[in-house]
């Protein structure tokens, strides 16, 4: 094998909602506070792992959190969880990524203005389960829609569109055509993160020129997950991995050139380790 051609994804790696998310909670520790995440602070295990090192556990749920400050993940939660906190005297550090509180905000809206709330994401998904709380609070009619599937036979104007963060346009196009075919003109509101649609345009672009993609995240993150699916689709030799160590030699046997995307909660630092391991290669 000759030198491989190593070649970056040109939008890859950790988003402004996960930078200002790690920021926060380090900051918090910083400043002498005992600090929990509620949850997994990302979904990315090295982090989460990280975190604990230096003394910033994770709290299983409402009930575990001590006398600490409460990190509020990226994802964001159920707003009956803050209401809860701040009754307990907990403080409060609301890490929420400001584009999902956007959908949080769009939900609640479309909820109170009468419409039937599809919400366009992952069933039991962190993020969704707190856009749909928001909505529910506001109105009635929430249902979450993961495929054309899930559309409910009965569903009947008007209805309201928002959709999690990480989800693909392709996924809410098929949605919106498949409701169009009904009859039903919903009102979309298009809260697909600009950071998540620059990656997964970069990751496809980039994996149709190369002979090996390796996508870098979490098994858990669901937009590092798409990204890998985005990949496979473009028909080249794919591997989803969440460290260098999980890399094989053989993976580049006869391949002259390798590309890099990573999911929208992989540190830099996680990025660059791949990428030096690539380069003894």
């Amino acid at each position: 094998m000759g030198r491989l051609k190593i070649v970056r994804a040109e939008y890859a790696g950790a988003c402004y909602g996960v930078q200002r998310a790690l920021d926060l909670t380090l900051e918090t520790a910083e400043s002498g506070k005992a600090v929990c995440t509620l949850g997994p602070l990302i979904h990315n295990p090295q982090v989460v792992s990280e975190l604990e090192s230096q003394g910033i556990r994770v709290a299983q749920g409402v009930d575990d959190c001590k006398d600490e400050a409460v990190v509020i993940r990226s994802h964001g939660v159920v707003p009956e969880v803050i209401d809860v906190l701040n009754e307990r005297g907990n403080e409060v550090v609301d890490a929420t990524c400001p584009h999902v509180q956007r959908a949080q905000r769009a939900a609640a809206r479309l909820a109170r203005d009468g419409y039937h709330v599809l919400v366009v994401g992952e069933a039991g998904h962190p993020e969704v389960e707190g856009i749909l709380a928001h909505a529910s609070r506001e109105g009635e009619h929430c249902t979450v829609v993961g495929s054309v599937e899930d559309i409910p036979d009965e569903l009947t104007e008007p209805v309201g569109i928002v959709v999690q963060t990480t989800q693909s346009h392709q996924k809410l196009d098929q949605i919106v055509e498949a409701l169009q075919a009904r009859g039903i003109e919903p009102m979309v509101k298009d809260t697909i993160c600009f950071a998540t649609v620059q990656r997964q345009d970069a990751a496809r672009d980039l994996a149709s020129s190369v002979d090996v993609m390796l996508v870098i995240g979490g098994r858990n993150s669901s937009n590092t997950t798409r990204l890998y699916e985005m990949c496979q689709q473009c028909g080249n030799a794919v591997y989803h991995v969440e460290s260098a160590r999980e890399i094989d030699r053989a993976w580049f046997d006869e391949v002259s050139s390798v590309g890099i995307s990573a999911g929208a909660s992989t540190p830099e630092k996680q990025i660059q380790e791949v990428v030096s391991y690539l380069e003894t290669l």
